[in-house]
């Protein structure tokens, strides 16, 4: 299975959301919790370009947040993603 990092919050729905879905994939991931750390959510930031949680990389690649991996969820891509 492939590589997958969650930057997270823990009182983020969205992040929730998507470990939701990952979990329903059988797919283990690397979480990064946010909370109460500007070091690592700024350093979230810089790799994503983006400031909102959840931040989701699989395999090197940035998907997005929940809404981008739901999207790929929907097209039939998040699958082929995980299998590498």
């Amino acid at each position: 299975m492939t590589d997958i990092t969650i930057y997270s919050s823990n009182y983020c729905p969205f992040c929730i959301r998507a470990k939701q879905l990952l979990g329903s994939k059988g797919a283990q991931y690397n979480e990064i919790n946010v909370d109460g750390r500007p070091d690592v959510r700024a350093e979230m930031a810089r790799l994503a370009g983006r400031t909102s949680v959840p931040q989701i990389w699989i395999g090197g690649t940035h998907v997005g947040g929940c809404d981008d991996l739901i999207a790929l969820e929907r097209s039939g891509k998040l699958d082929t993603m995980l299998a590498g």
